[in-house]
């Protein structure tokens, strides 16, 4: 999904979906999954990005709260989920968060 320009009610959406830590922390490791996660042992690669199981278990924290936290992330277009079988895995979307960029540095 490429969005041409943002207007407030996305860029509040994303300002919220960004406003904790780990969140934040998420879109960092998903910059370089393969430097903070280990290898795919049912995919072989990362290019739909890393199981929510290991995000979870990198973030500490329960399987519900890191759910929610995706869950929003990707809701708000940062995150591309991507089934297979019984897991989801996640990636950023890097159009979405460039033009996050590109409309923060146009308005402030």
């Amino acid at each position: 999904m490429y969005i041409c320009s943002m207007d407030n009610d996305q860029i509040l959406d994303i300002n919220k979906a960004l406003s904790n830590v780990t969140r934040l922390e998420v879109l960092d490791w998903l910059k370089n999954p393969a430097s903070n996660f280990p290898p795919h042992k049912e995919l072989g690669h990362f290019n739909d990005g890393v199981c929510g199981q290991l995000i979870q278990e990198k973030a500490g924290l329960s399987q519900s709260t890191i759910s929610h936290y995706l869950n929003s992330m990707q809701k708000v277009g940062l995150l591309i989920a991507t089934r297979h079988g019984k897991w989801t895995y996640f990636k950023r979307n890097e159009e979405v968060i460039q033009e996050y960029i590109r409309t923060l540095t146009k308005r402030l």
